[in-house]
């Protein structure tokens, strides 16, 4: 199974962010978009794993999550992996100050201390909305990115735990199933 950890958002905010990315969607058929109750910010992104590493990674997060008070994530900005005109993954800004960096920080830890290998690349926390199915050409990309800026979205989320998803791919869209959840101190 493939899996990788993950904050899960409240529902509310899942469809208040589905309703404000509704004219991209209407916009540009080429792209996959997620559905929201799928929306979700990764945290750590483990890979092929079984039974036994489920548990090594149930443990570690649940030191680290206990380690960790709520706090709040703001979301707003539309962007684009690498860039608009190269999108890969359209995507929904994501703030946490430090408390969310250090969160990752501290998992990306426990993880590696279990076995498993740390990202090479850096944290950049995000809510993927969309993945592009054929690269947008200039003509297509740059009205497109200024509809993107125009999204007027901006919420706030508690974060109070972490959660183990497992994916599964069926047809154009990703499928998620949660494996394990660990609330952060004082849930």
């Amino acid at each position: 199974m493939r899996l990788f950890f993950a904050i899960e958002l409240d529902d509310a905010v899942r469809g208040a962010l589905h309703h404000a990315v509704a004219p991209l969607r209407a916009g540009e058929p080429d792209l996959a978009w997620v559905r929201p109750e799928k929306l979700h910010l990764t945290m750590k992104f483990i890979g092929e794993g079984d039974d036994a590493d489920v548990q090594r990674l149930a443990r570690a997060a649940g030191d680290v999550a206990a380690r960790h008070r709520p706090f709040e994530l703001t979301l707003g900005g539309v962007g684009a992996f690498p860039n608009f005109r190269r999108a890969r993954v359209v995507w929904m800004g994501v703030a946490g100050d430090a408390k969310l960096e250090l969160l990752h920080h501290d998992l990306e830890l426990a993880c590696s201390d279990a076995g498993f290998e740390v990202e090479g690349r850096p944290f950049r926390p995000h809510i993927t909305l969309a993945r592009v199915r054929a690269p947008l050409t200039l003509d297509r990309a740059k009205p497109f990115a200024r509809a993107a800026r125009r999204v007027a979205f901006a919420a706030s989320d508690e974060v109070r735990g972490l959660a183990l998803l497992e994916s599964g791919h069926r047809s154009t869209e990703p499928g998620y199933r949660r494996v394990f959840a660990a609330p952060l101190g004082g849930c």
